[in-house]
């Protein structure tokens, strides 16, 4: 009987997510033409501000926020741990304007893919190597200047609670070669919004935000380092 009325509320979910979606997207379309990248990703925030208030309305599912005193005021580099999809909308309404890197496939996505292209995302092929990396920098540099921050989870994918994975390069790269600080966050949206399930379970999901990384002077494989190291020391805890 519980798993049926998670999976109505489930539904009821998605219902109210593809009718968000599918105008928002429309609209980051038409704002293309507007000089100011910012100004599309405030779009595609209240975006996610609107997913995540039908989530509560629907699944029962809400979240905290720990460390809201560490962002920074200058776009920075955010490195985060990924455990579901809830946290590539809940970052949107946690930090300042921003856009993510991710999967090149994405893109072809109908209307989400239309909107992440739209609002500047930078699309990678992980198979590139070296390619991607300088891809990667050259991009990120530009959306720092333009004041977006550059979001990046490092796992490169999903990983379910407990699962600890190789944490990628590119974010710490991206920051020592733009000279920006790095600000790494846990949470455990895995425990609610599960890989590879419909269902969302009633809870509260807990993020922390850990205070800014400098990266003047550091090699990247230093900063990946202290990025996962706080990461993982957090997770323990959540």
């Amino acid at each position: 009987m519980r798993h049926a009325v998670l999976y109505v509320r489930a539904l009821l979910f998605y219902v109210g997510l593809f009718a968000l979606t599918i105008p928002f997207s429309l609209f980051a379309l038409v704002l293309i033409p507007l000089p100011s990248a910012v100004t599309r990703s405030r779009w595609v925030s209240l975006w996610a501000d609107s997913v995540l208030w039908w989530l509560k309305v629907t699944c029962n599912l809400s979240y905290e926020v720990k460390g809201r005193e560490h962002i920074p005021a200058t776009p920075s580099v955010i490195l985060s741990k990924h455990q579901s999809a809830w946290e590539t909308i809940a970052l949107q309404c946690i930090f300042p304007p921003q856009v993510w890197v991710l999967k090149r496939e994405l893109l072809i996505i109908p209307f989400l893919g239309w909107a992440l292209w739209a609002v500047g995302s930078i699309p990678i092929d992980r198979s590139s190597g070296r390619e991607a990396l300088k891809k990667l920098v050259n991009h990120g540099k530009d959306r720092l200047k333009r004041g977006l921050w550059v979001v990046i989870f490092p796992e490169g994918t999903r990983t379910a609670p407990g699962v600890r994975s190789k944490y990628h390069i590119g974010g710490a790269w991206l920051a020592t070669h733009s000279n920006s600080a790095v600000v790494p966050v846990a949470h455990n949206a895995g425990r609610y919004w599960r890989k590879s399930s419909i269902l969302k379970y009633p809870g509260v999901i807990q993020v922390v935000i850990g205070a800014p990384i400098d990266t003047t002077g550091l090699k990247p494989d230093a900063v990946n380092k202290l990025v996962e190291d706080w990461i993982e020391t957090e997770m323990q805890s959540l």
